[in-house]
């Protein structure tokens, strides 16, 4: 299915991005896709070597006339965020990617698109595989673990890098040049419940699908519905008005994904199956009508099942505390950045079964020290449940520097070529530059892309036409490069 995107245009920018989508590359299951970008450049007879992280690194020598310019690094990262709808018979350890092409957007079929940030890739190798393109002098850092981690950049070695300009090319909307970026932490809660039968108990096996999720950065300020909170209200619910009990959950994924999904096994005393049965369908119709502007394919279903155990009613009361009191969403919005969230945080995951629970968030703040206040807040709450918390991962944001040589250039540069000023901002999403940045504090950076809409969600698409848009302005830019 991949026939109709390699005709588009540029023609070696989408081949290369089918190449790399024929290849599983889930966070910290890169290693098909570092074989071939390693293979990749020592086929060209290009400087390439693999760190001891697995970050791939690819030398370009400058085209004639102009190995007097800055030396430039392209960065992008290797791995995508492997999503599926439900209903998806997808394999993504087996199969790639089947994309689509519809009118000026690409797709795939009901999975993750993979242009977050395979489209950044395919342009890196492009670059380096032309041979009439003129560019300075260029490093390739193709990174792992962007999506989960950020393991590739953390592990980046300083002096390993000759470059004294970053173009990070994962940004995700072309009227875009991003300059600043969030930081995040991890939380991880994770506790032991005691199992009790479900004597008296009918079993219902409650599920909600359809949300629109998507990138839990980017799109946190849209409303979206979150599928643990909204199960969360069900249950909580349930277990007031008709003494529900809770057996297992299974809701959310990635913790960097606004959760989708969620099901969940209960038990309601014999005699209150028919109420809450109809108030079941009365609520659920209640919350799809109030997401029905940003979730619109919204649905519940409930079916009735055995259910042999349930979890204790302390620990059952203090985990739905929990989620229901958790915050899900914007805590804060920048007071000197008009319309620029500073920290939130993304309840992503909630797993209740087999004598344990577990719930993931993802706190962000484009100032560390919220960040981490806000975290402590969360951790805080997460303890009354009396598991344990842990914070298995944190990355730094990046400082805009508005004032520096490659974003003045870049302004002018799109100004010119597309008579337009570009919004000149920072996001809120996490981008590897905070880390870079603190390895190497001399290199100016900036980064770009082109437009994708729902990344993080098997509705992720990207714009034809902006690709070639996108692909046009990094040209330009590194033709422009001003001498060392």
């Amino acid at each position: 299915m991949t026939e109709p995107v390699r005709g588009l245009e540029p023609r070696a920018l989408w081949n290369y991005f089918a190449d790399l989508n024929a290849i599983p590359r889930a966070s910290n299951e890169e290693q098909q896709a570092i074989e071939f970008a390693r293979k990749f450049g020592e086929q060209l007879g290009l400087d390439t070597s693999v760190d001891a992280t697995g970050n791939v690194i690819i030398r370009k020598p400058a085209t004639a006339g102009m190995e007097d310019r800055v030396p430039v690094v392209l960065q992008s990262h290797l791995d995508m965020v492997h999503q599926k709808n439900s209903d998806s018979d997808f394999d993504f350890a087996t199969e790639g990617i089947r994309m689509i092409v519809e009118g000026d957007w690409v797709r795939a079929e009901g999975t993750t698109l993979g242009a977050d940030n395979g489209i950044g890739v395919g342009s890196i190798l492009a670059l380096l595989a032309a041979d009439n393109i003129p560019h300075p002098p260029l490093e390739a850092l193709l990174t792992i673990d962007e999506e989960s981690g950020m393991t590739g950049a953390k592990g980046l070695q300083p002096g390993v890098l000759e470059g004294k300009i970053l173009l990070n090319l994962d940004t995700e909307d072309d009227q875009e040049l991003t300059i600043g970026c969030a930081g995040g932490k991890d939380l991880v809660l994770e506790g032991t419940c005691q199992d009790e039968p479900a004597d008296g108990l009918v079993g219902r096996l409650l599920s909600l699908g359809g949300l629109q999720g998507g990138h839990s950065g980017i799109d946190i300020h849209l409303g979206l519905g979150n599928s643990n909170k909204l199960m969360n209200r069900i249950l909580m619910g349930g277990a007031e008005k008709f003494g529900l009990r809770v057996s297992t959950i299974t809701g959310g994924g990635l913790r960097n994904v606004i959760p989708r999904e969620s099901t969940a096994r209960v038990g309601i005393p014999t005699e209150m199956a028919a109420a809450f049965d109809q108030w079941y369908q009365e609520q659920t119709r209640k919350i799809c009508n109030e997401y029905v502007a940003t979730d619109p394919e919204c649905r519940f279903q409930s079916e009735q099942v055995e259910v042999q155990s349930v979890i204790d009613l302390k620990t059952q009361a203090s985990l739905l505390n929990c989620v229901d009191q958790c915050l899900h969403g914007i805590h804060k919005m920048c007071p000197a950045i008009v319309d620029l969230v500073q920290s939130s945080n993304n309840l992503a995951r909630v797993v209740v079964g087999d004598g344990k629970f577990s719930i993931a968030s993802l706190v962000r703040s484009n100032l560390d020290v919220e960040r981490d206040e806000l975290a402590e807040s969360i951790s805080e709450l997460f303890r009354t449940t009396g598991g344990q918390v842990e914070s298995p991962g944190s990355y730094p944001g990046w400082e805009p520097t508005p004032e520096s040589a490659i974003v003045k250039l870049m302004t002018g540069i799109y100004e010119q070529m597309f008579g337009e000023k570009p919004q000149v901002l920072a996001c809120h999403a996490g981008l590897e530059c905070g880390l870079l940045s603190k390895n190497f504090p001399g290199m100016q950076m900036i980064s770009f892309g082109p437009n994708i809409r729902g990344a993080h969600s098997p509705d992720e698409t990207v714009q034809i036409s902006s690709v070639q848009k996108f692909w046009s302005l990094l040209l330009n830019t590194l033709t422009q490069i001003p001498a060392n």
